[in-house]
């Protein structure tokens, strides 16, 4: 068992998984993910930036006999079952051409079956057949160990996640972005927005995750951005090297940051809006439940940004202190009112004549994280947020 990586926290072997698994103590891992072999590689096409592509991956892709794939699939499930600790969980990704054989082996090795997940591709790639409908979904099995032990679920997490509601199993996620490409690209490659999810749902900082199918080593990636620890096997060198090229990007904190800051970007996150009001400005707003600010810049001009729609939330605060936070009444909508409308309300707005407004519940929510807004460039300029800023959510 050959090392690849010097990193504490991220382990990547090159070699073959069915030879390598069994190496492992047992119980070693807390959470597994695997993106197996789709088995999709039998010379068809698909679309990849408006060209029409070959969709064969490699060898270790290439279609078998029902029996092979079923074999494949029970020999390194059976292998998993023994290396995931007690209350563990595994996730597999697939499509139809494998995902029903993996449900079939996971029930007959003693797994339980918790979810089938619906990752649905927010862009997926036209069909170029027109002989069926559009494919834009993958799915995600999420087992544990154990009909018997009880699992972990960060089920308040995901609820925050997801406005306050829970959250169900079908996740509208893009696919992968150019940001996740600088080190190079890998054929099979999942979103990090996707693993961001996952290692959040069913793990705590200090966690080991393995995947036995590492591929670009997006799981590792993911996990060591959130604190957990990372071992991964593949099987092809170059990939082995694209994975360490990936783990050493976040090694500069900078790099770090922004892909963290994109990793948790969510395109049905909620969104709180951050709001500046001096102090009596800021009581008279509780005590109505009305907040506003200036409909566009000086040629009147009403710019909404992205994110303005899932706008659940106002975070009103004075110069970056007394922060308290409300849910919005009517969500991702606004009034436009005049200044003459708003003072009628009891207000003295003095900087425009239009303003935008938004009611609001004024009994406060609480929040877990308070932000840094205190004397910064930007602290009296009003600007959107997701919520999991606030929540705990790293």
């Amino acid at each position: 068992m050959t090392k690849k990586a010097t990193y504490p926290d991220f382990k990547l072997l090159h070699g073959d998984s069915m030879k390598i698994i069994g190496q492992f103590p047992d119980k070693s891992f807390n959470v597994i993910f695997a993106d197996p072999p789709y088995f999709l590689s039998n010379g068809g096409i698909s679309v990849h930036s408006g060209k029409a592509v070959c969709v064969d991956k490699g060898d270790w892709d290439k279609g078998g006999t029902p029996e092979y794939i079923y074999q494949f699939n029970k020999q390194w499930l059976s292998l998993c079952r023994e290396k995931l600790t007690d209350n563990g969980t595994i996730w597999i990704s697939g499509t139809y051409h494998n995902i029903f054989s993996v449900a079939n082996c996971l029930t007959e090795l003693g797994y339980k079956i918790l979810n089938v997940i619906t990752w649905q591709k927010s862009d997926p790639p036209p069909n170029l057949s027109c002989r069926y409908f559009n494919f834009s979904t993958e799915y995600i099995i999420w087992a544990r160990k154990s009909a018997k032990v009880p699992h972990i679920f960060n089920y308040e997490v995901m609820k925050q996640m997801n406005g306050d509601k829970q959250m169900t199993d079908v996740w509208k996620i893009p696919a992968v972005g150019s940001w996740e490409k600088h080190c190079g690209k890998h054929p099979t490659q999942k979103p990090l927005r996707l693993l961001y999810r996952i290692v959040l749902a069913c793990t705590n900082e200090g966690d080991t995750i393995f995947d036995p199918f590492a591929g670009s080593c997006t799981t590792g990636i993911a996990a060591n951005l959130l604190g957990r620890n990372f071992v991964g096997i593949e099987q092809e060198k170059t990939f082995v090297e694209l994975g360490q090229r990936r783990r050493q990007e976040i090694e500069d904190p900078v790099s770090a940051q922004k892909i963290f800051k994109k990793m948790k970007e969510n395109a049905e996150e909620v969104t709180v809006l951050v709001n500046h009001a001096r102090t009596g400005l800021r009581e008279k707003m509780i005590s109505t439940g009305i907040c506003y600010l200036r409909a566009g810049e000086s040629k009147g001009s009403l710019q909404v940004v992205p994110g303005f729609e899932r706008m659940k939330y106002v975070l009103l605060h004075t110069n970056g202190d007394n922060l308290q936070l409300f849910r919005l009444k009517n969500p991702g909508r606004f009034k436009i009112w005049t200044k003459e409308t708003l003072e009628g309300h009891g207000f003295s707005p003095e900087h425009a004549k239009y303003y935008v407004v938004l009611e609001f519940d004024n009994k406060p929510v609480d929040f877990k994280i308070i932000p840094n807004l205190k004397q910064r460039s930007n602290t009296y300029k009003a600007k959107i947020i997701p919520l999991s800023d606030l929540v705990g959510l790293r």
